[in-house]
């Protein structure tokens, strides 16, 4: 086979085409790039809405934003307490024993000194029988050293007998009137031990509570967990008042004979005239408030004691005093909360928590002034919790 000729040989396939570019890396479009920059924001912010969807709603308490009229709007200051008799006692025996007989019950009415109830009481009788018969058996002694006394005496001053006798006579008197002196002394005793079994009405009141049942032990102490240390517990009606806890920092706002209108939880349509009767000279440092006791004008029998009221403190009569617009907007104390040392509130909203700030004004009891920030009616979440945010899904709790 015959060698080619270099010389021959076609050179042009070896020469570079400079016509034809160089094949480049393929370059993405910006747009392209900007949205991988894009996707992990996306993605993050995606998940986040997605968590908060499927979270469990937490679950709140809600109240309504409203107004107050009248003399609750026109109140210097509210504040709330209870119904308090002062006149009350836990009525118990001085003595121990077994309770035979009750005679009253929850809501019965008793006299000073009627008989309550009585306890087991025959060894205290028992005793007294017998105190009294020394006694008859102590006077009958006595009665016969008197009667040999005098005869002593007598045969003395006839001379038929002596200095002496008659001197024995008068010690076996002297030592016989002691006697009945100790016997009258026992029998005393004994009576006012049987009068100790027997529990009466120390004044004029009501029955609110019976403590013990016939059967069961009484104790003034109640030393054992099977003794009870009272029977009943009256109360004088006549004597209830309104205690009620005012801050330390509106104590000034207060004055003796200050009038008030009370107003009961249980009756809230029912208003009860009162005036300011004390303001106890002590502070309750755990709470910041002194206790003002107000007392009514007038009361009925739904007035209980240990009823939950609400007082508001009128204007006294010729004060300086700024008119107040005839509706105040309120809102519960307890759906006030504190974010950046600015008072908040988180309305309710389709299901989610909503942050609003709001301008308060006065303290009236349970709620308080609302300036501005909120319109009446709307739903407020009370007690918020430390964690809820803006935005939170939450539920009404039953």
């Amino acid at each position: 086979m015959p060698e080619p000729n270099a010389q021959n040989a076609d050179l042009s396939a070896l020469s570079i085409d400079r016509s034809r570019k160089a094949d480049r890396p393929r370059r993405w479009p910006k747009w392209l790039h900007l949205l991988w920059l894009l996707l992990p924001v996306v993605v993050f912010f995606a998940y986040q809405y997605t968590l908060k969807e499927v979270a469990p709603a937490k679950s709140v308490k809600v109240d309504t934003v409203r107004r107050l009229t009248g003399s609750d709007a026109a109140a210097d200051l509210v504040a709330t307490g209870y119904v308090v008799a002062q006149i009350k006692a836990a009525v118990s025996s001085k003595a121990t024993g077994r309770l035979v007989m009750l005679n009253f019950e929850e809501g019965d009415k008793v006299t000073v000194g009627q008989v309550i109830a009585k306890l087991e009481n025959d060894d205290f009788i028992a005793n007294l029988e017998l105190y009294r018969a020394y006694l008859k058996q102590y006077r009958a002694d006595s009665l016969a050293a008197a009667l040999n006394y005098n005869r002593q005496v007598k045969l003395l001053a006839a001379g038929h007998t002596t200095d002496e006798v008659v001197e024995q006579a008068t010690a076996d008197y002297d030592r016989a009137t002691a006697n009945v002196e100790a016997g009258l002394a026992q029998v005393k005793a004994a009576e006012v031990a049987v009068e100790n079994t027997i529990i009466r009405a120390p004044f004029d009141g009501t029955v609110l509570t019976k403590d013990a049942d016939v059967g069961e032990m009484v104790a003034p102490l109640a030393a054992s967990a099977s003794s009870r240390g009272a029977v009943v517990t009256i109360a004088d009606m006549s004597s209830l008042e309104v205690e009620a806890d005012v801050s330390e920092s509106n104590i000034q706002k207060v004055k003796v004979d200050q009038p008030c209108e009370i107003v009961l939880d249980a009756y809230p349509s029912m208003k009860y005239s009162g005036y300011v009767k004390k303001i106890v000279p002590t502070a309750d440092r755990s709470r910041a408030t002194v206790m003002v006791k107000v007392a009514f004008y007038d009361k009925d029998d739904r007035v209980l004691p240990e009823m939950s009221a609400r007082v508001n403190f009128m204007p006294v009569e010729g004060a300086q005093t700024t008119p107040e617009p005839e509706q105040v907007l309120v809102i519960n104390n307890d759906a006030v909360a504190m974010r950046d040392g600015r008072p908040v509130v988180f309305r309710l909203d389709n299901g989610y928590a909503r942050l609003t700030e709001v301008s308060l004004g006065r303290k009236l009891g349970g709620v308080t002034e609302v300036l501005s920030g909120l319109p009446s009616g709307t739903s407020v979440i009370l007690n918020p919790p430390g964690g809820l945010t803006d935005g939170d899904k939450v539920e009404i709790s039953e």
